[in-house]
């Protein structure tokens, strides 16, 4: 096995979306890091919805994380879809905590919301996504259903500002009181997300022509 993971690793570090990557961490950091340029300093409202829409940005870049032009063939390798998986977040997951820390210090400390809450907000965010795609690749033959995920995504993102209820709230601000309860709201939808994540790991069980409703050939005759 680690043999085999030798020598996945450079391969599957060629197929990553290094430029969707690069472009959605360039843009969350380019929403917190333009006001700051400015004159005036954004008030504590307006920095919580850019650290809000930098995570967003990141989260749709990580969308395309699990497309894979040739997942055809590598299906049929020995490596298991959860060590393709996690071969694909190894050099990510890092990357995109150092990033989240660099978007952190670019905001004002005076103005900055509480560090763990927001952080939990991206890390759901960006949880969310890798369901997305983990699902899309788990339920379709598509190998790059990251447009499809991403324009999903942002749809979702879009409605939930617009129509989330307000009795139960979830993008509050700091000096809300429901903050807290808020927050246990992002927390169980973090829970969700890695547990859809981690059920759409696995190989499915039946072959492809068995989910499209056609029954294997048992035999030469097929009976």
């Amino acid at each position: 096995m680690r043999e085999l993971t030798r020598e996945l690793i450079a391969p599957v570090c060629r197929t990553l979306p290094w430029r969707a990557l690069a472009a959605g961490s360039l843009l969350g950091l380019s929403a917190v890091a333009v006001p700051r340029l400015s004159d005036g300093e954004p008030g504590p409202w307006a920095t919580l919805a850019l650290l809000r829409a930098a995570a967003l940005a990141h989260a749709l870049a990580l969308t395309f994380l699990l497309d894979d032009p040739a997942r055809h063939t590598t299906a049929t390798v020995p490596a298991r879809r959860p060590l393709r998986v996690a071969l694909r977040l190894a050099p990510v997951a890092p990357a995109t905590a150092l990033w989240w820390t660099a978007v952190l210090l670019l905001v004002p400390s005076s103005v900055r919301p509480p560090t763990g809450a927001v952080t939990l907000e991206a890390a759901t965010t960006c949880a969310l996504a890798l369901a997305g795609a983990a699902l899309a690749v788990r339920l379709t033959d598509e190998p790059r259903p990251g447009p499809s995920v991403a324009a999903a995504l942002l749809f979702t993102a879009l409605l939930a500002v617009l129509l989330w209820p307000d009795r139960w709230p979830l993008f509050t601000s700091p000096g809300d009181p429901k903050w807290g309860e808020a927050h246990e709201r992002w927390a169980w939808l973090l829970a969700g997300a890695l547990l859809v994540l981690g059920a759409c790991l696995p190989e499915p069980v039946r072959g492809r022509a068995w989910r499209r409703g056609r029954r294997p050939s048992l035999g030469p005759s097929g009976a």
